[in-house]
């Protein structure tokens, strides 16, 4: 057997073969035992495949029909054309014919034709790009040998080889690592290819601890690890993957970048072209930034204070405000965490919750009991299950241990994380578990010591981060493109320059978003910004707000530095744990007010944030010109009832309470 092409071999399986009902007289079938390799080379990676036996009889080649998607569907090629296929071989279609040795490296324009090998290497064997690669076709699952079919960008179908020494799963993940495959929407069986420059998949592999296969494919089965990946370890390899040497070519073209993002976070289709309907953000003044103070957090006196003897809250709205300005005291958190979350209606009196948590710790344990009582050999069957579990018990390793609570492998608190995290995946099999949930439990079981409060609390808070982790991810699409749009209202020009880094589309606020911060502060600080951002004040979308406030607040250093697509990275990253949380609650608070005071919001920002704006045309009687603005719940709420406030003169206003006798709303 004539030796395989120089380069690193990255994969090779022997007992992959070729069949063909190759008998003159019957169909009798023609076994021709191979080995395949995929092997890197400097600019290109090859697939190679090599019968092992060099004494093939000629008399027995083949021709394929383009539409054979399996070998023992050809028949021999009779022998008038055997003869003559050398000499014309441009004579066929989108059909490729086995004439003598035959090498399958795509020429540039080929269509599809054999062409002879002068070099002598052995008969049947194949290879080729996998540049030139469009598309692979697997057999269905439990129908024998597992086999692939390669298809070429020119619609040359080579032979299919099937694995009789093992499966084709191995090979697939091999081809992982340098292409990007998805299945066909037409047919699941057929992996279509899409072959995005190496340098740039490998440079986002280089964001990861352990190598693995493809971006892609580590997203769908591990988003968590991809996001939480450590932006430090981008190197230049990746700066030197966006842009070129020459000067005139420093930034990448839009729909570059965009098929780029496309392709790292599935979901993120990031449109060109301007659409009817959407409004064109302009540089408008939004005025100085008030300045604003916190309070003191709510204390258990205070709270008690606001409820009536059978335990009702008072006026909800104050204690929402009150605790928007300055949070909660830690002892009143397990009691206020569960009003917050949804748990508790606001309205319900103490008998009412005592009766509400029997109904409900018997719900949790009835859910609890059908995994446990699954065994072994059930679980076995049951892929999702099993997949669940595993997924659960590598996250809940990972646990933020900064708390003596989650202190050592076999702590009560990680078993009761498990446990949680388990039951929830009965009660949504559908979603099930997604890395990264265990971070939005471990600070609610924190606080609330208690297996099914816990629960019930992080199923109110998933019905809020739901989207973020379905499949899809339309919900961080959503959020990424509103964050955008706050952020060009607020400085346009920072989001010039980031957009002349390669960063316009904010991916580095991604962990941000998914986990609602769970990262980027102490989990002390997050206890604080969680309960703040849950009374849904000053107005919608506030957490986009707090992005945009913290990077405002980087922008001068970003900014000033002369910071590149990597030093970006970086810099948002090492962020982590270095943010005060205070300052930030401040500064996102003052940039609400002053969109709310602006009297020309864009509809978009408007939409964004709850704002309802609503133009009032001129009187015809009086000739007055009036644009007013309706704002509607919670920001009405949040201007009605706040307390004290420092404005940008420094004087402080005082305003007013709300009635205790307005009506409150069940949440």
């Amino acid at each position: 057997m004539a030796a395989p092409p120089s380069g690193k071999v990255v994969y090779e399986q022997e007992g992959v073969c070729i069949h063909s009902s190759c008998g003159k007289n019957d169909d009798q079938d023609n076994l021709i035992s191979g080995v395949l390799r995929v092997i890197e080379k400097e600019n290109e990676v090859i697939v190679d495949w090599r019968p092992l036996d060099d004494t093939l009889d000629t008399s027995n080649i083949l021709c394929a029909g383009k539409d054979s998607s399996s070998v023992v569907e050809w028949t021999p090629a009779p022998k008038e054309k055997l003869a003559r296929g050398a000499d014309r071989p441009n004579s066929y279609e989108a059909e490729w014919d086995m004439v003598t040795t035959v090498s399958f490296k795509k020429k540039p324009h080929s269509n599809g034709d054999a062409t002879a090998h002068a070099n002598g290497e052995s008969k049947w064997s194949f290879l080729f790009s996998l540049a030139d690669l469009k598309s692979i076709k697997q057999n269905k699952e439990g129908m024998g040998w597992s086999y692939l079919v390669f298809c070429l960008k020119d619609d040359v179908k080579l032979p299919a080889l099937h694995f009789h020494h093992g499966d084709s799963k191995l090979l697939i993940k091999c081809l992982e690592n340098h292409v990007v495959l998805s299945e066909s929407p037409q047919d699941k069986r057929i992996l279509l290819v899409n072959s995005q420059n190496k340098s740039l998949s490998q440079s986002f592999e280089n964001l990861l601890d352990e190598p693995s296969y493809g971006l892609l494919q580590k997203w769908k089965k591990d988003p968590y690890t991809v996001t939480m990946g450590r932006f430090s370890k981008v190197t230049n390899y990746i700066f030197d993957s966006f842009r070129s040497s020459d000067p005139s070519t420093q930034r990448r073209p839009p729909s570059e970048m965009a098929d780029f993002l496309n392709d790292a976070i599935p979901g993120l289709k990031i449109n060109q072209q301007e659409e009817p309907g959407f409004e064109v953000i302009t540089r408008i003044d939004l005025g100085k930034q008030p300045e604003v103070s916190r309070r003191e957090p709510v204390s258990t006196e205070e709270w008690a204070k606001n409820m009536d003897s059978e335990g009702r809250i008072l006026n909800v709205d104050y204690i929402k405000q009150s605790i928007f300005k300055g949070g909660l005291c830690h002892t009143l958190r397990k009691e206020a965490w569960k009003f917050l979350l949804g748990y508790f209606p606001w309205n319900s009196t103490k008998e009412e919750r005592a009766n509400l948590q029997k109904r409900k710790t018997d719900e949790y344990f009835r859910m609890k009991l059908q995994w446990k009582s699954v065994s072994e050999e059930q679980e076995k069957r049951n892929s999702r299950l099993r997949d669940y579990r595993s997924l659960i018990e590598k996250d809940v390793n990972r646990t933020d241990r900064t708390n003596k609570f989650y202190e050592g492998e076999d702590n009560p608190g990680l078993i009761l994380l498990h446990d949680i995290l388990m039951t929830y995946c009965m009660y949504d099999f559908d979603l099930g578990y997604v890395q990264g949930m265990s971070d939005l439990l471990s600070p609610v079981l924190y606080v609330m010591e208690n297996e099914v409060d816990a629960f019930w609390c992080f199923v109110s808070y998933m019905d809020q981060m739901h989207q973020n982790f379905e499949e899809q991810m339309q919900g961080m699409k959503t959020q990424l493109i509103q964050l955008s749009t706050l952020l060009r209202l607020l400085d346009s020009g920072f989001c010039s320059y980031l957009e002349s880094q390669d960063s316009g589309y904010l991916y580095f606020c991604f962990r941000w978003l998914l986990i609602r911060f769970k990262r980027e502060f102490s989990f002390q600080d997050i206890l604080r910004l969680w309960e703040v951002m849950w009374t849904e004040l000053p107005c919608q979308n506030f957490h986009l707000l707090l992005c945009c406030a913290i990077l405002e607040s980087e922008k001068q250093q970003i900014m000033d530095k002369h910071y590149g697509f990597n030093e970006i990275l970086k810099h948002i990253n090492e962020l982590s744990m270095k943010i005060d949380v205070e300052y930030i609650l401040c500064k996102a608070e003052a940039i609400s007010m002053q969109m709310m005071n602006c009297k020309e919001l864009p509809q978009a920002v408007s939409e964004i944030l709850g704002i309802e704006s609503s133009s009032v045309t001129p009187d015809s009687d009086t000739g007055e010109d009036e644009s007013a603005t309706v704002l509607s719940c919670p920001t009405l709420l949040y201007q009605s009832i706040s307390t004290p406030v420092t404005a940008a003169n420094g004087t402080r206003e005082n305003t007013q309470q709300m009635s205790e006798t307005q009506t409150l709303t069940p949440a």
